[in-house]
């Protein structure tokens, strides 16, 4: 069952809490997931072209409750009460990029501890998806500025430019997917 909770704000929205081995032990709401460093899951989907040799980057809106205002090539969010990960990306895809219905390509999944190195810091199993489009990108105000499609190539350097604002998880998940590859951002990987 999934519930449909509507949060007064951002950081009153539930979340499902997940234990290091990665299993659904209970619900917190958000802020409470980021104050105590719980364990949580994400979902996030890199949208390519229909070609695949573009990926979908946007920049975080200021007002967004982590990272904000930096850039992303994920469309993804915290897996929510009753939620599989596969059904958070979904929904977050149609959410944050207006894109709904399209084959979502399971990629991998990675834990996220920066807690280990940084008291406090976020605790996260990270689910990676990908889905092709070439049709209207339409972004949810609230959650995204502006975007655009960008090469696999420029991407690669952009990512090696440290004055790059990109968010830390979306960093570790793109390099990941990158690394799989053989370093070659094939069209049709």
């Amino acid at each position: 069952m999934i519930l449909n909770v509507q949060a007064r704000s951002p950081s009153d929205e539930l979340v499902a809490v997940y234990d290091a081995a990665g299993a659904v032990t209970g619900v917190a709401a958000r802020g409470e997931v980021y104050a105590r460093s719980l364990w949580h899951g994400s979902a996030g989907v890199l949208l390519r072209s229909g070609d695949g040799k573009r990926v979908y980057v946007h920049r975080r809106s200021p007002e967004k409750l982590v990272m904000a205002g930096l850039h992303d090539c994920w469309a993804g969010g915290v897996v929510g009460p009753g939620e599989t990960p596969e059904r958070t990306a979904a929904r977050e895809l149609a959410e944050e990029l207006g894109v709904s219905r399209v084959p979502l390509q399971p990629l991998f999944a990675l834990d996220w501890d920066e807690a280990a190195q940084v008291p406090g810091g976020p605790r996260c199993h990270l689910f990676a998806f990908e889905a092709r489009w070439d049709g209207p990108v339409v972004h949810q105000p609230s959650e995204i500025v502006c975007g655009g499609w960008m090469g696999l190539g420029e991407l690669r350097a952009r990512l090696a430019d440290p004055d790059w604002p990109f968010v830390p998880d979306g960093r570790l998940l793109i390099e990941r997917w990158f690394a799989e590859r053989g370093g070659q951002p094939a069209a049709t990987a």
